[in-house]
């Protein structure tokens, strides 16, 4: 009884012990299997030196055979043919000094020639040398000039093809040279089993075939799909690419042994070494292996390391495994020919709004600088691995588990994406974030739990040497130039180092607010320049208002292009307080009457009022004008808010409620984010809004209504919230002599007679009957006296359409109408009382005024 339960027992162990034995058994065969492995040394062909060699060589040498080739063909056609293989073998040619030959480059040139054409595809052999050459390219400067698979798949169906169509085609003795020997027995076999006919039938369905396949031309006649044309580039990363220049295909092909095999054993390799304690060898084996390439559907690249986690994690690892470090790097955009648009709106239009500044160009992209930006990253692997390792260890001592992290670099911060194992509340990892910062000693940590739409949780830490975005690379990015917005703005760049462009025409306004020095004026200037790019001075007019009166000053130079003022002003720059408030009254003048236009026309927004103003529907003499774009500018908004208040806070929330529709925007920045100058009123208007870096969580709330502003690093770091989501962003930076440059560039060219004048505004201080002489009335007086008490509506916009006025003209008359008694007072927007109610005792007035006694 004690033997079986005994017996018992023991089966029982060793069913448990079963899985354990196996798995011991298993891990030794492999590590025998790897031990018995040879051992090969890949650093010589790794080995940066190597590939410039070999590549070098193999360019020299396709050029060579090119030479060789051409020489070859010459030669036969002048019945000098260097057939020396018909004769003797192949060491007579490389000794014997005795043979005579017609090529450029020797005996080796013709022998090789004969042996490429004649014995082997004819003309169809230079692809050869175009392979030859593509490798070369790839070895020496580290990069694709062209996918080399799809060029390899090509350049094989054409050997193929171009050697058996012209052995086809050429089929005499001295024609044979074309398809070779190669593509003369293949006609001759396929023309005896299959005919002449069925041998065309075949090449023509072989042709066809490739081309549906290669290149889709099937959609060139299909109306029901695009042709989708391939990126070259983006091709050439997906074929593995590595850091070390040379791909892991190509690595094979100079081995003689396929990628997926030495993958493999480099996997089993490093499962080996993990049973170790070894871990600089670990590490030694880890530098010899590629870095495996992903890219995402987002054409971002992610580059996958193996790291180590610190011993304090040794638990977590066990556990959850080896946790690894995938950096998210966006390439540097391209930079496009400078697309300066056109002036006009084409052949078929009846009227062209630039025909007044038909020769005017915008600015030249050479006149801005890069600022010593490079395209390459500025961090570095151990850097990067650094903060990992930090980040892991210390939410390892407060005992959380992550599952894995990413980083993605940008110019200025480094933002680490980790998923939280299951379990870990988001709010622990949130209140973690000074522990976070004194670990990295680190300004500027910030975390965000979550990031929206990503199901991650980001920590964003400033890098140690940050970036400057150059202007010049945000106005060359492709996005910018082919953006089909109607006020394109390019700010800068994002946290993944793409350049991010807005359209200001649909925020449509921005309030700007940050510390002193942080960067505001710098982003007013990257605001206007970018429109100066774009937009033509017939499409947009600015509007500027600098209490500094030191900031904007630049811009005057532009007057008769791109500003616009208050009529008989003489500063387009506006300064001074009670000129802002006119001019502020002016622009809601401006909007009252473009809303009238926008009525007579039923069109609902600028956009459409000009495109049928454009395409001749509204008639001119109906007071219908072409209606630019006005961009509001305000430096300083706090000073006006001290010294005019609800003056100024009054006339622009109007405008921020109502101008979107007509083309007026508004842009305003301030460096005193509090509640008494970003009031409510200011906040309900500007959905829209960037912040600069502050010096406390109440001005970041002030301003995004979200803390984060005071987390920044300054120096152009930026949060811009438009509504639905917040985005890092770093400002593109432009300097002073850029500004001059371009204002320069521009004042030099033919502009209008003067400024985009506004509607004139009349103050409460500034009207009055005793202004006005009546002994000197404007020719016009009594017709419009007329009008305006048969209309029963005393505005100046309606004499200037139904007189076809000029608005100062039309002004002065109403003035002369208020001193007379005929219409009252000004009422701001609102049109003036007409005191005379009947006609008739207008005309019984007009013969007194007249025929005074």
């Amino acid at each position: 009884m004690a033997a079986a339960k005994k017996t018992k027992k023991n089966a029982l162990r060793d069913e448990v012990e079963e899985p354990s034995k196996k798995k011991r058994i298993k891990s030794k065969s492999k590590k025998s299997k790897a031990s018995i492995k040879p051992s090969i040394n890949l650093a010589f062909i790794k080995d940066e030196r190597t590939h410039k060699v070999l590549g070098g060589f193999f360019m020299l040498f396709s050029v060579y055979l090119i030479l060789a080739f051409i020489s070859y063909f010459i030669s036969w056609f002048s019945w000098q043919t260097d057939d020396i293989f018909s004769d003797i073998g192949f060491s007579r040619v490389l000794f014997d000094n005795t043979i005579e030959v017609h090529n450029f480059t020797g005996r080796l040139g013709a022998a090789l020639s004969t042996l490429f054409i004649k014995y082997g595809f004819g003309i169809a052999s230079f692809l050869i040398i175009y392979l030859m050459f593509l490798v070369g390219f790839r070895l020496f400067f580290g990069t694709h000039l062209l996918s080399f698979k799809k060029a390899f798949r090509h350049s094989f169906f054409g050997l193929i093809w171009f050697s058996f169509a012209l052995g086809f085609l050429f089929r005499g003795a001295k024609s044979a040279i074309f398809g070779g020997v190669f593509g003369y027995e293949l006609s001759s076999w396929s023309i005896g089993f299959l005919g002449k006919t069925g041998t065309f039938i075949l090449l023509f369905f072989a042709l066809a075939s490739f081309l549906i396949v290669a290149f889709n031309i099937h959609e060139y006649f299909s109306k029901t799909s695009e042709k989708e044309v391939e990126d070259p580039e983006k091709e050439a990363a997906l074929d593995n690419y590595t850091t070390d220049g040379l791909g892991i295909n190509d690595l094979a092909a100079l081995e003689g042994g396929s990628s997926e095999n030495e993958e493999s054993e480099e996997l089993e390799l490093e499962l080996t070494l993990s049973n170790t304690n070894d871990l600089n060898k670990a590490e030694s084996v880890k530098e010899e292996t590629d870095i495996p390439l992903e890219v995402e559907s987002d054409d971002t690249v992610a580059l996958e390391m193996d790291v180590n986690l610190p011993k304090e994690m040794s638990e977590l690892k066990e556990e959850e495994g080896d946790l690894e470090l995938a950096i998210e790097k966006v390439e540097e955009e391209e930079a496009v020919k400078e697309n300066i648009p056109e002036s006009g709106h084409g052949i078929d239009t009846e009227y062209d709004p630039t025909a007044d500044l038909s020769n005017f160009k915008n600015p030249s992209l050479d006149l801005l600088e890069d600022h010593g930006s490079s395209n390459e990253i500025s961090m570095t692997k151990e850097e990067l691995e650094a903060n990992k390792n930090k980040i892991v260890k210390t939410l390892g001592d407060y005992s959380i588990k992550i599952k894995s992290i990413k980083a993605t670099i940008g110019p200025t911060v480094t933002l680490y994406e980790i998923i939280p194992a299951a379990g870990v509340r988001i709010s622990k990892i949130k209140n973690l974030e000074d522990d976070i910062a004194l670990s990295l000693a680190a300004m500027g940590i910030r975390i965000i739990a979550p990031i929206p739409g990503r199901g991650t949780i980001g920590i964003e830490v400033p890098n140690l040497h940050p970036e400057i975005v150059s202007m010049k690379t945000i106005l060359t990015s492709e996005k910018f130039q082919n953006s089909k917005f109607d006020l394109p703005v390019g700010i800068g760049k994002t946290i993944s180092n793409q350049t991010y462009v807005f359209d200001l025409a649909k925020l449509p306004h921005l309030l700007m607010a940050g510390a002193t020095g942080q960067g505001k004026s710098v982003g007013l200037n990257a605001i206007i320049t970018s429109l100066l790019y774009k937009k033509h001075p017939a499409q947009l007019k600015f509007v500027m208002v600098d209490p500094k009166k030191v900031e904007l000053s630049l811009f005057s130079k532009i007057e008769r292009h791109y500003l616009a003022k208050l009529p008989d002003k003489s500063d387009a720059i506006i300064t001074d307080v009670k000129e802002v408030v006119n001019t502020l009254n002016s622009l809601c003048i401006e909007m009252d009457e473009r809303y009238d236009l926008l009525k007579m026309a039923h069109a609902r927004n600028l956009k459409e009022y000009n495109a049928k103003f454009i395409a001749r529907k509204l008639n001119p003499q109906n007071g219908h004008r072409f209606l630019p774009y006005i961009v509001v500018i305000v430096d300083e908004f706090a000073d006006l808010i001290m010294t005019a208040g609800k003056e100024v806070e009054a006339p622009i929330a109007r405008l921020a409620q109502l101008a979107r529709a007509i083309g007026i925007h508004l842009v305003i920045a301030t460096q005193r984010p509090s509640v008494n100058v970003i009031t409510g009123l200011i906040k309900a208007n500007f959905p829209a809004r960037i912040a600069f870096r502050v010096t406390s969580k109440i001005d970041s709330r002030t301003i995004l209504d979200t803390g984060g502003a005071d987390q920044l690093i300054g120096r152009g770091d930026m949060l811009m919230s438009t509504g639905s989501e917040m985005i890092r962003l770093q400002c593109a930076f432009v300097d002073t002599p850029e500004v001059e440059q371009i204002v320069d560039y521009i004042g030099e060219q033919q502009g209008y007679a003067s400024a985009f004048n506004l509607p004139e505004f009349i103050g409460d201080d500034d009207g009055g009957k005793s202004d006005v002489d009546l002994g000197d009335r404007d020719a016009l007086f009594e017709e419009a006296a007329r009008i305006v008490v048969q209309n029963q509506s005393g505005s100046t916009s309606m004499i200037q359409r139904k007189l076809k006025l000029g608005y100062n003209r039309a002004g002065r008359i109403i003035d002369q109408l208020e001193a007379a008694g005929i219409v009252g007072q000004f009422e701001g927007s609102k049109a003036r009382e007409v005191l005379i109610k009947d006609m008739v005792y207008l005309e019984q007035f007009l013969e007194e005024l007249n025929n005074p006694k």
